[in-house]
């Protein structure tokens, strides 16, 4: 008979049964395991939590100030029921970890959201060998593959340029949380100029200068004088913000949108945005194929995204692979 899985899927989420814990459940448990502080990682109501200690401020602000959250610095094992469980750099976000769980002779790893190009703004992803991986495969097609974060970068500044010729406001629509402050950080390397700051970032931004994260001087749209005129200026804010009565006061303004999905071009025509810069903080292809091949795991799960495409590839190398079916989600999971 095959060995019992050491992580199962189960209505609250990703289970080890052998350590009694869930990995980022979407419903309340006594014992969460978090990998990051995205709404469809972390989520409130659960008894207790585990996380990084790079990240607690994020889930704090995410999960609430009263939360009961033990943190752990990268590469620190404990002890959970007959496991031991450690979180590792995933490259993602601030305090993103992939979770690496040993028992019986079996390493498991969860990557979480992951991406292997280089952030100023986290600790760069951490290769595990396991046996088992369960990935993300958010951009689990060949035609999913990034440009490098400079050139990216300099698109943006040569954008707001343009704008700030015209006079006209440059609003850039991104995720509040991770690829505003990785804009930010990639911007101060190359420019020395103020940004402005949609409402749903400004604690974000300043929990990453909390954790020393250097980033562009930023204000918040609300805190400029009233009748302030935002020509030239960049502002960021997120897609939620689009078509609400707050983009009122940006007359004229130029539009762009930061994602992967910006990859596309149907995407980009769908949004109707000026523009459209692909930056994602999600493993593209060649990194998705990397990691499945480089860990050597001999079975590899995949979760949300295009897991079908993936898993097929996996199972032409040789790897048995199957999807995963779970409700995570992302800032990247629907370019609508």
């Amino acid at each position: 008979m095959p060995e019992p899985a050491l992580i199962e899927l189960r209505p609250e989420g990703l289970y080890c049964a052998a350590g009694d814990f869930h990995i980022d459940p979407w419903r309340p448990v006594p014992r969460a395991v978090i990998t990051h502080g995205h709404s469809d990682h972390a989520r409130s109501g659960s008894a207790h939590y585990l996380g990084t200690r790079a990240g607690l401020g994020l889930l704090h602000a995410r999960l609430g100030a009263n939360a009961s959250i033990d943190a752990l610095d990268y590469g620190a094992q404990i002890a959970l029921g007959t496991t031991r469980v450690s979180l590792h750099p995933a490259g993602h976000i601030l305090g993103s970890a992939q979770v690496r769980v040993e028992h019986a002779g079996q390493v498991w790893v969860v990557t979480g959201d992951y991406k292997r190009d280089p952030d100023p703004t986290c600790a760069p992803f951490e290769l595990l060998p396991c046996d088992t991986l369960i990935t993300e495969s958010t951009f689990g097609l060949p035609v999913y593959s990034w440009p490098s974060a400079e050139q990216v970068t300099r698109e943006v500044i040569a954008w707001w340029d343009r704008c700030a010729a015209r006079r006209v406001p440059a609003v850039l629509f991104c995720y509040a949380l991770g690829k505003a402050q990785r804009l930010l950080a990639e911007l101060a390397l190359r420019v020395d100029r103020p940004a402005y700051l949609h409402g749903a970032m400004v604690e974000l931004v300043q929990r990453y200068r909390e954790a020393g994260v250097a980033m562009l001087h930023t204000e918040a749209v609300s805190e400029a004088a009233r009748g302030r005129d935002f020509a030239g200026a960049l502002i960021l804010a997120p897609p939620s913000a689009e078509g609400t009565p707050w983009m009122r006061r940006f007359r004229d303004a130029s539009t762009a949108f930061a994602s992967g999905w910006m990859q596309v071009r149907g995407n980009r025509r769908r949004r109707g945005h000026d523009r459209g810069f692909v930056l994602s903080d999600h493993a593209d292809w060649p990194a998705l194929v990397a990691t499945a091949r480089e860990c050597g795991a001999r079975r590899v799960l995949a979760t949300h995204g295009n897991t079908d495409a993936y898993v097929a590839w996996l199972r032409e190398q040789g790897i048995d692979a199957a999807p995963l079916r779970t409700p995570f989600g992302s800032e990247e999971t629907a370019p609508a």
